[in-house]
């Protein structure tokens, strides 16, 4: 029609970037209500879920794959790639023969993941891990981990926090490195709070690893990979919070701007 603009207009929303979240393994027992034994799951919390959704990523649960070809080419297909939280990581990966209670280790997620870890990083995707996630990516990197935080010695003049388990409340100040990946990703905060579940932290830090924030108990809480975009590892769980503390939906915004290329 005379006088009208009727050329189409592309007002679709920008695609939103696709994280790959690393599953939990699950086994299920047999019980009263379910005597046949099920096949074991794997899953994702859905606050981790929720966090990434909020920040404007698409978030899709991987298959704990044993397959490197299957592996390669999810990585090769993501933007990004988050691990959360969960069992422990089995000390043997660096070498320590001390016995250790297998019902707190995931051999095939430690597997899992060290492998995607590597090959996330030989794609310089950005990474983005919680709790476990932190201490898995330290140990594929060479590292070591203190397998019993209430045993840390805590720096001069400090008593321990209590590090577990605290999710939805600020549990203690964490001290963060000026100038770090950590601080940028935070909006610029060097001082902020955390909440805690956990009973192991990184130790012995791995190849090209630096620790950016630590509680003020000196418990170490977040390690960055500074040769990669952005690879950072937190040791709380900001997904439980990030609903009510600012600092902690930056890390998911800063962590999906980076995917999305921005």
């Amino acid at each position: 029609m005379d006088g009208i603009d009727v050329t189409p207009t592309d007002t679709a929303a920008p695609a939103r970037p696709l994280i790959l979240v690393s599953p939990r393994l699950e086994h299920c027992q047999p019980c009263l209500k379910m005597p046949e034994a099920l096949a074991p799951e794997e899953t994702a919390a859905t606050v981790f879920l929720d966090a990434i959704l909020a920040a404007g990523g698409l978030p899709l649960v991987m298959p704990l794959t044993e397959d490197d070809e299957v592996l390669a080419s999810l990585v090769a297909m993501a933007d990004g790639i988050a691990l959360p939280g969960g069992q422990d990581v089995d000390p043997a990966l660096w070498g320590d023969t001390e016995p250790y209670d297998p019902a707190l280790l995931c051999p095939e997620r430690d597997a899992f993941e060290v492998r995607l870890i590597k090959m996330a990083l030989a794609a310089h995707k950005p990474l983005f891990a919680t709790c476990r996630g932190a201490q898995v990516l330290n140990v594929a990197l060479g590292g070591t981990l203190c397998m019993d935080v209430p045993s840390f010695e805590p720096i001069d003049g400090m008593a321990l926090w209590r590090h577990r388990p605290i999710l939805s409340d600020p549990a203690h100040p964490v001290e963060v490195r000026a100038g770090s990946l950590l601080e940028r990703a935070l909006g610029g905060f060097t001082s902020i709070q955390a909440n805690s579940s956990h009973h192991c932290c990184v130790d012995r830090l791995g190849e090209g690893v630096e620790l950016v924030a630590r509680a003020t108990d000196g418990v170490p809480e977040a390690i960055e990979v500074p040769s990669e975009r952005f690879c950072l590892g937190v040791q709380w769980h900001p997904e439980y919070t990030w609903r009510t503390m600012p600092t902690d939906f930056n890390l998911w915004k800063a962590f999906v701007a980076a995917a999305a290329g921005r």
